[in-house]
């Protein structure tokens, strides 16, 4: 008899001559351009990914899902899979209608039949879900800056499949999966979530965990959105590859989820415990602090090192799905093996080894030797073309600071240290340049200033990308504005901001424009530091006090700063 697992999953496309009807249809409809994250999350809803959902959530689904855990029905559910818009597209909806939902691209891959338009209290959703309102949770501080302020709820009808053009052979549905397990007899599968590349540890791990259920091997990493800074999906899944042979491929086999991570800790390890379990999985590794985000604004960790074990265990037969726990894996140099740290009794006569993942990120960014006891010489391979050295890779410094400050200035003078240093290409993106060529047709209120800089930091982004030195020199008022900027540079290269500290007093002083005093006439609106605020940055990487400081040694600040995070070579 087939077991459970292995039956097709619901899925929520149209059948073809339906769905091929309901395109033409659909090109009538008003239409939402879904954001990355809604794109992961649609295809996750369409295929079955995320059964029992049949669309996005509703008020009350959505506040059951918040305040328990639980949709309206009673069934489990931790996360909020939420269609958020904007304010002036939802005043223009009502409830009952039809609208069709695009890729950026703006091809329909679904409609949705709106059955709610609410706003949430996302105060209480980031206390909730994530377990504090604290902006240094990457999805706390998704939730209240980039996210829309109403949400849509209502049933889904797919239309059109995402299409990837990527690793194609490597992404399967949940039935594409169920399929193949069926094909291949396996009753009992452990499925490994990973959004890292792999290494001898994570080997040993997962042959334990499988040898443990006795049961087959699903490696099912994240090529959706992870953690902000994260190694690309493109380099991991290379990565991937070059260590599948170091399985038998009888047992083992690797599928890529198009999946948002949101780091919710224990409520993130029980929905990926139901989304594995509806990829015909039997058994899922939870690891210490599983899909944990890191440190919170007080420097500690947001949750506890076992918290997502617990839950995941109160919750697993209800999930109908067994959690195997991780092992945290050493390396014991006598014995020239990998084995458990809490089962090693003569730990204190043996050497055990382990590199931490801060450790291999400053030994790659170093160009230093990473030993093959810790990791396969092709996955290193791997590592060192997408990660350079940091002499070798592209950086961005970003100064901030009041009009009048020096920026300008401290930001040309360095341009020039730079150039004559040679080795890469340096771009100056003064604001004032960037007004002339990039912005011309922007004002000056708080919504055309954010677009400013988020314009600046994508053409700085893309320096970076490309191995080159960004230099930006704008005023950048607003604390959320340059932590988005930093987020979109961090992901090629590093991110150096630069606090040009100069009193509100010394720069209106320095007023060659007169602007301040117009400002204090009234005749400019919304002045930084007058009439409009600045957000001081909290911990910027460098601070300049340029008060009776020649601009030189400013210049040769940031030289040395540099040089200390190894970015340039002295």
């Amino acid at each position: 008899m087939t077991a459970e697992n292995l039956l097709p999953v619901t899925e929520l496309y149209a059948p073809f001559d339906e769905a091929e009807k309901l395109k033409q249809e659909a090109g009538q409809l008003p239409s939402w351009d879904l954001t990355p994250r809604q794109i992961c999350d649609l295809e996750l809803l369409m295929n079955g990914g995320f059964y029992p959902l049949s669309g996005f959530l509703g008020e009350a689904d959505y506040t059951s899902v918040v305040e328990n855990m639980r949709l309206a029905d009673g069934s489990l559910w931790p996360m909020p899979i939420t269609l958020d818009v904007g304010q002036d597209f939802a005043d223009a909806l009502k409830v009952g209608q039809k609208i069709a939902l695009r890729d950026l691209e703006g091809v329909i891959l679904a409609t949705i039949d709106i059955s709610d338009i609410y706003t949430p209290d996302k105060s209480k959703e980031a206390e909730m879900v994530f377990g504090a309102d604290d902006e240094a949770h990457p999805a706390v501080n998704y939730l209240h800056n980039t996210a829309g302020a109403v949400y849509l709820g209502g049933k889904i009808t797919g239309i059109h499949p995402i299409t990837h053009y990527d690793f194609r052979a490597r992404r399967d549905s949940p039935n594409e999966l169920r399929s193949y397990f069926r094909k291949l007899g396996w009753r009992r599968i452990v499925a490994f979530q990973t959004r890292n590349p792999l290494h001898r540890a994570h080997q040993e791990l997962t042959f334990r965990a499988a040898k443990e259920a006795q049961a087959n091997l699903l490696i099912h990493p994240i090529v959706g959105l992870t953690k902000p800074g994260d190694i690309d999906h493109f380099t991991r899944v290379r990565c991937y590859e070059a260590v599948l042979d170091q399985y038998p491929s009888s047992t083992t086999s690797m599928s890529l989820l198009n999946l948002a991570m949101r780091m919710a800790g224990p409520r993130e390890a029980v929905w990926h415990g139901l989304i594995r379990r509806n990829h015909g999985c039997t058994h899922f590794i939870v690891g210490r602090d599983h899909a944990g985000p890191g440190k919170n604004s007080a420097g500690e960790d947001f949750y506890g090192p076992y918290d997502a074990q617990d839950l995941f265990r109160e919750h697993q037969e209800e999930m109908g799905i067994e959690m195997v726990d991780f092992k945290h894996m050493v390396y014991v140099q006598e014995r020239a093996q990998y084995e458990p740290a809490d089962e090693i009794e003569d730990k204190d006569n043996v050497t055990v080894l382990n590199i931490s993942g801060t450790e291999l990120r400053r030994r790659l960014s170093e160009g230093l030797e990473i030993p093959e006891w810790f990791s396969f010489p092709t996955v290193v391979e791997e590592l060192r073309k997408s990660k350079p050295a940091r002499s070798k890779q592209g950086f961005t410094v970003f100064f901030t600071g009041f009009s009048g400050s020096g920026k300008s200035t401290i930001a040309n003078a360095l341009m020039v240290k730079l150039m004559e240093m040679g080795g890469r290409p340096v771009t100056l993106l003064d604001g004032d340049i960037v007004r002339k060529n990039l912005s011309s047709e922007l004002g000056f209120s708080k919504e055309h200033r954010d677009l400013n800089i988020r314009r600046i930091g994508y053409v700085a982004s893309e320096i970076t990308k490309n191995g080159g030195i960004a230099i930006c020199a704008p005023i950048a008022p607003y604390a959320t504005t340059r932590r988005a900027v930093r987020e979109d540079i961090e992901q090629f290269g590093a991110f150096i901001e630069v606090h040009v500290g100069t009193s509100i007093e010394e720069c209106e002083r320095r007023d060659r424009k007169g602007l301040y005093k117009l400002a204090r006439e009234g005749k400019i609106k919304e002045f930084t530091g007058i009439s409009d605020p600045y957000d001081v940055p909290k911990n910027p990487e460098l601070f300049l006090e340029t008060e009776n400081v020649e601009v030189d040694n400013c210049a040769h600040q940031v030289i040395l700063t540099l040089e200390s995070m190894g970015l340039i070579t002295g």
